[in-house]
């Protein structure tokens, strides 16, 4: 099953140019460490990931009315913080849980994958 994995806000963690680069390299240490071991683990695979720009690189849509807005800016104010997401193929949300228990201290959104016909 596919787990998409969202890297949703800071947590206890300072903002990326908050740390400093000894910080900084830890926390890539981190997420190398993570795509070690499920690199490691039967059945897991990291099918997509990668780091987003912040909120203020953002463009949302929005439709009400039967129109269409387009504005700069995250949609909501929590998705300022929105730094990166995994898209993981695992057996089950206990192994993606355990196995996000190695990337820094992020607020951490899961969601199974919906199969589509």
């Amino acid at each position: 099953m596919k787990y998409f994995v969202l890297l949703a806000g800071y947590g206890e963690m300072r903002t990326w140019d908050e740390l400093t680069p000894e910080e900084q390299e830890a926390g890539i240490a981190r997420h190398v460490a993570f795509g070690e071991a499920c690199a490691a683990r039967d059945g897991v695979e990291i099918v997509s990931a990668e780091a987003l720009g912040d909120g203020s690189s953002a463009t949302t849509l929005r439709t009400r009315g039967g129109q269409m807005t387009v504005t700069d800016g995250p949609f909501a104010e929590a998705a300022e913080h929105i730094g990166g997401y995994y898209l993981l193929d695992a057996p089950d949300l206990d192994t993606v849980i355990e196995l996000c228990r190695i990337l820094p201290a992020y607020d951490i959104d899961i969601r199974p994958v919906i199969d589509t016909p």
